[in-house]
């Protein structure tokens, strides 16, 4: 049988994830909860498919992106994650770079196939590599509509004008001495407000909406940011979504997947189980004993799995 010691609780990683797994195997409330996160994981997705699209739409409708009537760029290489490790992930896209300078690569998949932890490791075995998120782009943008539009962010208020003079305030600039950002109106660094003015209450709360109707100028403001840090020596890894990820031009794509539908759910379901019992024993995590965790492990199940 699988025992669980305190040393690889803290581990918080794929072999932690995979233990977790096999010891809880036989568990009815496990079986429950991995049912219940695969269920959740596939409908959110589909659901974060129709967003995209829709912004995509949106973006095509306005001329701030043009489909090609070509087909989709193809994956370099689709890598199931069935069975295999974060590291056998990383060792795969390694194997398929024609040298570790100035690359721009993409991973895309669907949520639990392991995107994140991939990209982390994989950013550790880069030279002068960095990840680029949309995220603050989403929010700088955001911000910028909310003081222009004092507020109010009505769909009928978000004309093409509106937009193209906000979109045209950010940009991504060379600060010296290898430090890049986005900058707000020529003098905002979003390294100085991204945890004030780009966290507020009125921000978080009208980027969905933004997010949809400036998805397009989001891409083509990364496309432009990755490129200018590749030329510059940088190895950058995006991370998401094929729909948005396809308007990038770069030949190394890489696609994490899940042959085995089943395995969404139950590593879903050990990053919580493993990740609440590791909260609960913090305080005496040095001293736990195997037994100590193993117990907070099914007791973390039967609280996670209480409305099941």
């Amino acid at each position: 049988m699988t025992t669980i010691t305190s040393q690889l609780l803290l581990q918080q990683n794929d072999t932690c994830n995979r233990a977790v797994i096999k010891f809880l195997h036989d568990n009815e409330k496990f079986k429950l909860l991995c049912v219940s996160e695969g269920t959740s994981i596939i409908a959110r997705d589909k659901e974060d498919s129709v967003k995209l699209e829709k912004g995509i739409e949106i973006a095509v409708e306005r001329g701030t992106l043009r489909k090609s009537r070509d087909p989709p760029p193809a994956p370099r290489r689709r890598i199931d994650m069935s069975a295999k490790t974060t590291q056998d992930a990383v060792n795969e896209i390694m194997a398929e770079l024609p040298d570790k300078e100035g690359k721009i690569i993409i991973v895309q998949g669907l949520s639990g196939t392991g995107k994140g932890t991939t990209v982390r490791l994989l950013q550790q075995t880069l030279p002068r590599c960095v990840t680029w998120s949309n995220g603050n782009v989403f929010r700088s943008y955001t911000h910028l509509l909310l003081e222009e539009l004092k507020g109010d962010l009505s769909p009928e208020l978000l004309t093409s004008e509106v937009i193209q003079r906000v979109y045209s305030q950010v940009t991504f600039e060379d600060l010296g001495n290898g430090v890049y950002d986005i900058v707000l109106k020529g003098k905002l660094q979003v390294r100085n407000i991204e945890n004030t003015l780009l966290k507020s209450p009125a921000v978080n709360n009208a980027v969905p909406t933004v997010a949809q109707q400036m998805q397009g100028e989001v891409v083509c403001f990364a496309a432009t940011a990755v490129e200018k840090l590749r030329c510059a020596g940088y190895n950058v890894i995006l991370e998401g979504r094929s729909q948005t990820l396809d308007f990038i031009p770069t030949p190394l794509r890489f696609e994490l997947v899940l042959g085995d539908p089943v395995v969404l759910g139950e590593r879903r379901a050990a990053q919580r189980v493993m990740a609440a019992a590791l909260e609960e024993l913090k305080d005496r995590i040095d001293t736990a004993t195997t037994a100590d965790v193993e117990t907070s492990l099914r007791r973390t199940v039967i609280l996670l799995t209480g409305g099941l």
